[in-house]
């Protein structure tokens, strides 16, 4: 019996290998630090060691005297010429933002904090040089805690008077989106459930495999910079706004990115230190970062304080939310920075139907790293504090938390959704998803084992997770955006080229960094045009190739750039249509266009889209008054986010004798509407689901008590490997969205948001009988012994000796905290 060959026979939904592996697996690309330039001169920044510090004096002289140097340079050399890092998303007109030159001249805020940047025939001279420039310092006192911070004692802007930079808030009496938070809270605690809790978001390093590099040629008509950026249109903006270089003579090229997680979003000191001293000198200047550069100085994500207070009826129906945030800006306001934490303000309420919300947010400055985006950028953070306090009511009403769930998301009959926190939700269906989740996960087989597990009084519980989530993908409309006083709009731009030869070139202002744009494009637009998926070369960048675009962070390419792309490719069509019904000698309204070719109804007469292309180069025979050209731009400015969603369901078996916990079983089921290429979609999901795993279990950046990173290396700075990890399961349902042609949603957060909450509630749920409903992350095997010893719920559980000497009564450079039964981390 012949099998059915169920492959899709379009190139939208088919397992395409990436166009871009060939290069990158043969080592046939190029990163910004294999840029070689005739005459190319290498940095070295000179770090300030102290957290918060006045510079008395910087001493050159032995540097300059060193081998191969060229020239040293400090904040007040560079102050006519060095620009500044800018903040594009002040959240309030009074937001409090520290000025943040590339190179100070007076003060430093924060370890690693660049005071002078030393310049030589190589890499390895400049960095030996830089050891010899002799900076004196006054050391200040230090604001490094976040509660701490609030009280303005110590000051990490002493010239700013305060460390509160902004405080925002959403609430839903006040935008009519739903009833007064504080009444509906109060009516609960007299005849409902009220639930407050305390979670911590610890600061993660976003870790991207290639350090930040930049190349500055200043010696053309442009200033040409190349630079592992995941934003070079931003980039380019910002030199021109803040350099004084016409943008018309600024071009940035971003080449093969290894990596950036939001990470490489920014506008860095680096990039315009070394933009500066390029102009300076008039010779071409790199830097690369070495990796522990790139733990002290690159920014930091999360870094919060989520105080939580859930109000729900007796059988579990919830009335209000209330949300307190304390996030952590770091030493300065990054490009978006003071808005990362806003993000979350229309995530926190999630899938689920609170009738009354509040979102209350205070930035805050401290002497540590700066804070931005870090892959999913607000979302992850909300759906962890959402998703963890519904398991808490779900154990306070005596239900199972899949039961809680269902009972307050909102239904696939019920979408477009409009919700308490004025967003609308296009399409879903949590049910499905849901339902997939628990037959693949064997959920209720599970939960048996984990009955008799704890009867029978086993050492290793077993703890199952769940994360139902939500989140918003492509930063969008443009006037909602504008209205948030976001500095720039949500659009995304495309280009496609109909070359004489047949093949087709894609201009795409949407700039990848490990995402598979290349592959996925090409798709679209075979598909789209009817030519074949070998034929489209993609094209991106570079300003100067692509010089319209907003580029690629929060999962907003596809869903926006991908229409985009959709919208130029029937332009093309539309301005083919004249020329194939003139070369056919028929009318435009009798022509038809399926599979790359016009036909004339009722008839076997057409031709190709690319034979048109052709004629149209040849320009020999086209009709009056049509130009020469059937390429086409299109710009896209959706009118809503996107909406995926999804359920993850974790296993977690632990050791209540040692504290160690190891996964079982992890499976997701997302719903992320059409999917292009289900191989790159799995790649998406995978690396998602890895971060989010380190966030609960490994990952934490930490500071001394002086403001030193402890945690600045991958000795210190705990990351998973293949071996750390399980083999997942992933499924999709599918939920078209209908804000866009492709009925597309995002992907690439999708795993980092869900995972983190699935994971610590398969954790807390294994431990609950003895009383624990918290551990803080990551939560390491320390941690989760000493919340089982901490609280001593059941004596003939205590840990074992063995353990107690393994652990010590703490281990160097970690935090001990761990959960409570108050909630709340100590």
């Amino acid at each position: 019996m012949t099998a059915v060959d169920d492959r899709p026979t379009t190139e939208v939904g088919k397992d395409r290998r990436r166009k871009e592996d060939q290069r990158l697996i043969t080592g046939r690309t190029r990163w910004t630090d294999n840029i070689q330039l005739p005459g190319m001169l290498h940095l070295a920044m000179v770090r300030s060691p102290f957290a918060h510090a006045k510079i008395l004096s910087i001493g050159t002289d032995e540097a300059k005297a060193a081998p191969g140097v060229h020239a040293v340079f400090t904040g007040a050399d560079l102050a006519d010429s060095q620009g500044v890092n800018i903040n594009a998303w002040p959240i309030t007109p009074d937001q409090v933002t520290p000025t943040h030159l590339p190179v100070p001249s007076e003060r430093v805020a924060h370890t690693g904090e660049i005071v002078a940047v030393v310049v030589a025939r190589s890499a390895a001279l400049a960095r030996d040089a830089a050891e010899l420039v002799d900076v004196d310092y006054e050391e200040l006192p230090a604001v490094l805690d976040l509660k701490e911070a609030m009280k303005d004692e110590v000051l990490a802007h002493p010239d700013a008077g305060t460390n509160k930079s902004a405080f925002w808030q959403l609430d839903s009496k006040a935008a009519g989106t739903g009833g007064d938070v504080e009444e509906a809270i109060a009516k609960a605690r007299q005849d409902g459930i009220v639930i407050e809790r305390e979670y911590r978001q610890q600061r993660l390093v976003p870790a991207f495999m290639e350090p930040r590099s930049t190349v500055v040629d200043p010696t053309g008509e442009q200033v040409v910079i190349w630079s592992a950026t995941q934003v070079p249109h931003i980039l380019r903006f910002a030199i021109a706004a803040t350099m004084g270089i016409p943008e018309s003579k600024v071009r940035v090229i971003a080449p093969d990115v290894g990596g950036g997680f939001g990470g490489k979003l920014q506008t860095t000191p680096e990039e315009f230190a070394t933009i500066a001293i390029a102009r300076k000198l008039g010779k071409p200047c790199k830097y690369t970062e070495t990796r522990s550069e790139t733990m002290v100085s690159a920014h930091h994500g999360r870094d919060q304080w989520q105080k939580m207070t859930l109000a729900a009826e007796k059988d579990g129906t919830v009335t209000a939310l209330k949300v307190d945030l304390l996030a952590d800006l770091g030493a300065y306001v990054a490009i978006v920075g003071g808005g990362v934490p806003v993000l979350g303000a229309w995530m926190f309420n999630s899938i689920y139907k609170f009738p009354a919300y509040q979102f209350n947010c205070q930035t805050v400055l401290t002497n540590k790293t700066w804070v931005d985006a870090y892959r999913g950028a607000g979302r992850p953070e909300a759906t962890y504090a959402i998703e963890r306090i519904m398991d808490e009511l779900a154990a306070e009403v005596g239900v199972d938390p899949i039961a809680i769930r269902e009972k307050n998301w909102i239904t696939h009959d019920e979408f477009p959704f409009t919700t308490v926190a004025g967003m609308t939700y296009d399409s879903g269906n949590y049910e499905a998803a849901t339902s997939k989740a628990l037959e693949l996960f064997g959920y209720d087989e599970l939960r048996a084992e984990q009955k008799r597990r704890r009867e029978s009084g086993d050492t290793v519980q077993l703890g199952l997770g769940v994360s139902t989530f939500t989140e918003m993908c492509g930063l969008a409309p443009s006037r909602v955006l504008g209205s948030l006083s976001y500095g720039a709009g949500g659009w995304e731009s495309a280009s496609i080229r109909m070359l004489a030869t047949g093949t087709v070139e894609v201009v795409s202002g949407a700039t990848p960094h490990g995402q598979g744009h290349e592959t996925a494009w090409s798709q679209i637009v075979a598909d789209r045009l009817g030519i074949p998926f070998e034929n489209v070369e993609v094209l991106h960048g570079d300003t100067q190739i692509a010089p319209k675009g907003l580029d690629t962070y929060g999962s907003r390419s596809l869903v926006v750039g991908g229409e985009a792309l959709v919208r130029a490719a029937d332009k093309v069509i539309e301005k083919a249509k004249p020329i194939a019904a003139h070369l056919l000698e028929a009318s435009v309204d009798d022509l038809e266009f399926e599979a790359g070719q016009f036909t004339v109804k009722g008839t076997d007469k057409g031709i190709g889209i690319t034979d048109i292309a052709l004629a149209t180069f040849a320009a020999h025979n086209l009709p009056d008054g049509v130009e020469p050209s059937i390429d086409a731009d299109a710009t896209f400015d959706p009118v809503n986010f996107s909406f995926p969603h999804g359920t993850h369901l974790c296993a977690m078996e632990v050791d209540t004798e040692t504290g160690q916990s190891t996964m079982r079983k992890y499976v997701c089921v997302d719903d992320i509407g059409t999917i292009i290429n289900p191989l790159i979609v799995e790649g998406q999901i995978h690396g998602g689901l890895v971060q989010g795993i380190a966030q609960a279990l490994w990952e934490g950046a930490e500071y001394d008590e002086q403001g030193t990173l402890v945690s600045g290396s991958f000795v210190d700075y705990t990351l998973p490997t293949a071996a750390d990890t399980i083999n997942y399961v992933s499924e999709h349902t599918v939920s078209p969205s209908t804000t866009n042609t492709l009925g597309t949603k995002g992907v690439g957060e999708a795993g980092t948001i869900a995972s983190t909450p699935a994971v610590v509630n398969a954790i807390v749920d294994a431990l609950r009988p003895m009383g624990i409903d918290d551990i803080q992350m990551p939560c390491t095997p320390e941690r989760v012994w000493k919340a089982i010893r901490t609280a001593g719920a059941q004596q003939d559980k205590a840990p074992t000796a063995d353990a107690q000497a393994h652990f010590g009564e703490g281990a160097p450079n970690q935090d001990p905290a761990a959960g409570t039964t108050d909630g709340a981390a100590q």
